[in-house]
């Protein structure tokens, strides 16, 4: 039974691939008439369109009766003779089209009868409503702007292959308007991070994206080679450090919109090239970042999405504050039932992470700190759906961060969740220099250990050697917030053009 369905499957694919084949000659076919008849649609380089498909239908009881001029592409077809009903889509949405003989001439009309859907056309006609009731343009002419040599994919299977959605995003965008809107957001959500950034006084900067050496970050760079200088050079994997810079300049605010690229793995919430939002402050600390982080969301939430309550995949989220904050000692106590100040050793601290089936990388040589880090991710972070700001972290994972005056220990840094996902990430900046090349020399030691051919950044270390005031500073995945505001399950469902891997 299961061999008779596989034969019937490989026949159908055989007859849809020969259909297909049909259907692309027919339309080259198509094509190569219109140019011996000296109707290149090609080499058409305009079209005087004065109205969108939406400002017809949002404004009909203005437009009723009045002749404009549309143009998108052909997106249905109901053929009645010698009168047709055409769907036109364009940059904003869809109109219907009726099209008749005795308007546009017979050899219009011929013509016309040729076109095929996916075809981009221009329309000139009346808007009315039809007896239905649908609002609709009663073409006078119509004109061939860009002929399709592809069908949609509706034609045949419809475009359900997610990688392929992906891959072709152009026609993805084409048939599920949808996808179209997310994309929209997107923008919106964009543009409201600026807006809010730049009424706080904050300055937009663009920082370099080519670096000179590896430094020891923990994410691992792509490698690429300057031939004029003849030096390896790699893309940026944050743009924290230039940033800094800058406000040792004497910039008090900046902030950069910039594309990070990180030589790592790929899952949901991860691209190897994504979009990152960083902001730098002087003469605050990592309190002030965590009341500007959640002002903005909220901010940012009502203005897109016109409410405070939002739902992602299924569940509700309130973005109003006050969001939760616990710091991690607090977080891991809560849920996990463990106190890291119960802990006077690193041997206890690891006999607990033992005790309760927590597994600590570093192993024998763990710390107090890394167990805690260690509990966090076993125990916490897939309880934080409501957005919760999780604050004062082990030096041990913050190599960035000021210490806690009060307790070396721990760093001023907080990170912020929402549906059990890090969506950002903060600090009091370390200014020490001497701390500062420190930690960098241990970074580099270890990426070094790893074969890595990482360098300490001293010109980063010369520029907090002039002084750096107190700043704080924060960062945040512009996609990770589209794909919440959008309820996105996936982050190639918020980038236009996803890595993928080539089809050979």
């Amino acid at each position: 039974m299961q061999e008779q369905q596989n034969e019937n499957t490989t026949q159908q694919e055989e007859l849809s691939q020969q259909e297909l084949s049909e259907v692309l000659q027919i339309r080259r076919d198509k094509l190569d008439a219109l140019k011996q008849a000296g109707k290149n649609p090609y080499e058409i380089t305009t079209y005087d369109r004065d109205a969108f498909t939406s400002d017809i239908v949002e404004n009909f009881e203005q437009m009723e009766g009045k002749r404009v001029k549309i143009a998108g592409r052909i997106m249905a077809w109901r053929d009645m003779g010698k009168a047709n009903f055409i769907d036109i889509q364009d940059a904003k949405g869809r109109i219907q089209v009726y099209v008749r003989v005795n308007d546009i001439g017979g050899e219009n009309y011929a013509d016309f009868k040729t076109w095929d859907i996916g075809d981009i056309i221009g329309v000139e006609g009346d808007v009315f409503k039809t007896r239905r009731g649908e609002i609709s343009l009663h073409a006078y002419g119509v004109k061939l702007l860009s002929k399709s040599l592809l069908p949609l994919p509706e034609k045949f299977h419809g475009l359900t292959n997610t990688d392929l959605r992906y891959r072709q995003r152009y026609v993805d965008l084409i048939v599920n308007p949808e996808v179209k809107q997310t994309f929209i957001k997107r923008s919106q959500i964009l543009k409201e991070v600026r807006n809010y950034l730049d009424n706080l006084g904050y300055l937009e900067v663009d920082t370099p994206v080519l670096h000179t050496l590896e430094i020891g970050a923990s994410a691992r760079p792509f490698v690429t080679h300057h031939n004029t200088l003849d030096i390896d050079m790699y893309l940026r994997i944050e743009t924290e450090l230039y940033l800094k810079r800058l406000i040792v300049g004497g910039f008090d605010k900046v902030y950069e919109v910039g594309r990070i690229f990180r030589n790592e793995g790929m899952d949901p919430s991860h691209n190897p090239e994504f979009t990152s939002v960083e902001m730098y402050q002087a003469y605050t600390d990592y309190h002030g970042m965590m009341d500007l982080i959640e002002d903005m969301y909220v901010t940012i939430t009502r203005k897109v999405c016109g409410t405070d309550k939002i739902t992602y995949q299924g569940t509700e989220i309130n973005m109003a504050g006050p969001w939760e904050r616990l710091t991690m000692v607090e977080a891991v106590k809560k849920y996990a039932g463990v106190d890291y100040n119960d802990w006077k050793t690193d041997e206890e601290a690891r006999a607990a992470a033992k005790a309760h089936n927590v597994q600590v990388d570093e192993g024998e040589n763990a710390t107090k700190g890394h167990v805690l880090i260690a509990f966090f991710d076993a125990f916490v972070e897939d309880k934080l759906i409501q957005p919760t700001i999780i604050y004062d972290y082990p030096v041990e994972n913050s190599p960035l961060a000021k210490r806690k005056p009060e307790n070396p220990a721990f760093t001023e840094r907080f990170e912020y969740f929402i549906y059990c996902r890090e969506m950002g990430n903060a600090f009091s900046e370390l200014n020490d220099p001497i701390d500062q090349r420190e930690r960098f020399e241990r970074q580099v030691a270890a990426k070094r250990a790893q074969g890595a051919n990482a360098e300490v950044d001293e010109d980063f270390v010369t520029a907090l050697e002039y002084g750096m005031p107190p700043t704080g500073g924060l960062g945040f995945g512009l996609d990770r917030l589209v794909m919440l505001l959008t309820d996105s399950a996936s982050i190639r469902d918020v980038l236009l053009f996803p890595t993928m891997k080539p089809i050979k």
